[in-house]
């Protein structure tokens, strides 16, 4: 078989354990991303078998249709917004998700960004290279609010680390995700615009699909406190686009911390 695993920057796919069970098939491994779906059908014209990596390339059915030797898309998420699945099942086009992976990556990287901005980690280590020694304070989490939205997967491991940081952990959702945050022993915001409002720190954990993209828009931005950071470990679309540069620069939020792009690899 002929397989073509797309998108993997780090090079990591070739070091996985099951990377053996592969022996005796051909396969071949991009580390960038190809944006132009023209040039992507030239690179995958071959391929039976195509893995891709969470989001980073869309297979509209323009791209479907250009590959006929096709025969499985799998990927390393379960969200497969990304992917025109009805192109692909009239072509008898199997579509696969890993879609109980672990939380925690995740998590743990949204916690990465909540300390880094609020103790200015970055900016020290920079400044410590530079020859300077302690610029800033930094900001506690004790006693803050925390707003999580959505009380998910992730958002569950995002809220149960606040609470263990003393935080104030408000959540917002769909009535599922809200209910379960209730369960957990979480409080739910009353209204969208308390949500926005209240938190000191706001943290997104929503799957991107036709429903939620754009789903935070100007108006909820502008609500936010000029002390409050906003992070995005989710999809960059989730906010309205232009709005979270616009609303920085007006001052609401004061702060963002993100590790996703509206169009991906910068």
């Amino acid at each position: 078989m002929k397989i073509a695993v797309i998108d993997d920057y780090q090079d990591a796919f070739r070091k996985l354990d099951c990377y053996a069970r592969l022996k005796g098939h051909e396969v071949i491994v991009y580390h960038d991303t190809e944006k132009d779906p023209v040039k992507l059908a030239g690179r995958l014209k071959d391929a039976e078998i195509v893995l891709l990596t969470q989001q980073r390339s869309r297979f509209p059915r323009a791209l479907v249709e250009r590959l006929p030797k096709l025969k499985l898309i799998s990927q390393t998420g379960g969200n497969v917004a990304h992917i025109d699945v009805a192109a692909c099942t009239e072509r008898g086009v199997l579509v696969s998700g890993a879609g109980r992976g672990s939380s925690n990556a995740t998590a743990e990287l949204t916690w990465g960004l909540i300390l880094s901005a609020l103790r200015s980690i970055p900016y020290e280590v920079q400044r410590l290279k530079e020859g300077h020694w302690q610029s800033t304070l930094g900001e506690g989490l004790q006693g803050k609010v925390l707003g999580v939205y959505a009380y998910g997967k992730i958002g569950s491991v995002v809220a149960r680390v606040g609470k263990a940081f003393e935080m104030r952990v408000t959540c917002f959702g769909r009535e599922a995700s809200t209910a379960r945050a209730r369960e957990a022993g979480f409080e739910v915001a009353g209204s969208r615009e308390e949500f926005f409002a209240s938190a000191d720190v706001l943290t997104l954990h929503l799957p991107l699909n036709a429903e939620t993209r754009g789903i935070v828009k100007r108006a909820d931005l502008a609500r936010m406190k000029p002390t409050a950071l906003i992070v995005n470990t989710s999809r960059a679309p989730l906010i309205e686009e232009g709005a979270l540069v616009e609303a920085l620069k007006q001052g609401r939020p004061g702060r963002a911390a993100v590790d996703v792009y509206e169009d991906e690899p910068v």
